[in-house]
């Protein structure tokens, strides 16, 4: 009898011990609502973007924070028994710790949020904001990587079995040490590239980059590798010491202009004053052209023809590609509808048998 008024009395605390802590779960609830509001109130006209950031990343980790701490501060109310008190004890510590590593990770995207606000890159002069974004996305995803092993770490080290076994793993440590190193030296080659190409900036986000044969922008970096988006939106992905060992072309490494070259190859008979009057003609009717570099010279002369060059500027390099082909295009035309016989021929001499 005694044993089952003991289960009867141990049952009711608690349920009255959950009742308790449920009561401090929707106070913590009410009291982010009431923060939330405040925030908009205060922010919504001097910050509205850091308002909707802190809404739309913060919401769910603070929903799930705060009524954590309210029902740690419940839990010395309630009329648990020890071994009750300590099981939700340790229960809201692990939470705890959870929601402040996910708070963490979500304050990391709010910060980005902001940099990617201040520092617009769909500018057309963009050096600079190309240059802190490279390095927003490397230190962005090692600090998210940090905060993952530091939050899962704190949860495990709780537990005492794995508290144990992690000091009895120290004595081993420096063999373990040697083996991960030799095993994981590809992959921490290109984290110290990550680290290095992040801050010395041979390539960044949105370069215009030559190699492998292949053309085309950087779309993304991550901590292992850079993934570039072709021409012809194909990808290529290359991991990150590529950049370190080999040599490859950077378009718009100081800055977004670039001057774009046109060869042509015509016969000795073209009037080169009448192309450059075309050329000039050409680019003045196209806003293509930023109205910095224009040239034409004849730049060798082959046995059979001559070759002419172009130089112009231009804002970028997709600019830059579109201008080469407008040039090429019309001037070809103007060859062809006015000095037919200035293009390329080959000349033969045939004499009579005797």
């Amino acid at each position: 009898m005694e044993r089952i008024t003991h289960f009867i009395s141990e049952l009711d605390q608690l349920v009255l011990g959950l009742l308790i802590l449920i009561l401090g779960i929707v106070a913590g609830i009410l009291v982010k609502l009431f923060l939330f509001k405040l925030l908009n109130l205060y922010n919504s006209k001097t910050s509205p973007h850091l308002v909707a950031s802190i809404t739309r990343h913060m919401d769910k980790p603070l929903s799930f924070f705060i009524p954590l701490l309210f029902a740690a501060f419940f839990l010395a109310l309630t009329p648990f028994t020890p071994e009750q008190r300590e099981f939700f004890r340790r229960l809201i510590e692990l939470l705890t710790i959870a929601g402040f590593g996910w708070i963490m990770l979500q304050l990391v995207l709010v910060a980005q949020d902001m940099v990617r606000l201040k520092y617009q890159i769909t500018k057309e002069d963009n050096f600079r904001e190309r240059r802190l974004i490279t390095q927003l996305q490397f230190i962005k995803k090692l600090s998210i990587l940090l905060i993952s092993f530091i939050t899962v770490s704190l949860i495990l080290l709780s537990f005492e079995p794995v508290r144990k076994l992690g000091t009895g793993m120290l004595t081993s440590a420096g063999i373990a040490g040697v083996i991960v190193g030799f095993a994981a030296q590809r992959s921490l080659a290109n984290l110290l590239a990550g680290l290095q190409i992040a801050f010395t900036q041979p390539l960044r986000i949105d370069d215009v980059l030559v190699l492998e044969g292949e053309f085309g922008r950087v779309e993304e970096i991550t901590l292992t590798y850079v993934v570039l988006r072709i021409w012809d939106n194909r990808r290529l992905i290359l991991p990150l010491n590529y950049f370190i060992e080999k040599p490859f072309q950077n378009w718009t490494r100081t800055g977004s202009d670039i001057l774009a070259t046109v060869y042509l190859y015509t016969d000795y008979t073209v009037p080169i004053d009448k192309l450059r009057k075309e050329l000039e003609r050409i680019l003045d009717g196209t806003p293509l052209w930023d109205k910095k570099v224009q040239n034409l010279q004849v730049t060798d002369a082959k046995e059979n023809s001559l070759e002419l060059r172009v130089m112009v500027s231009a804002a970028s390099s997709g600019i830059a590609w579109d201008l080469r082909c407008h040039i090429r295009e019309n001037l070809v035309t103007f060859i062809q509808q006015h000095y037919p016989g200035a293009l390329p021929k080959v000349r033969a001499e045939l004499g009579q048998e005797q």
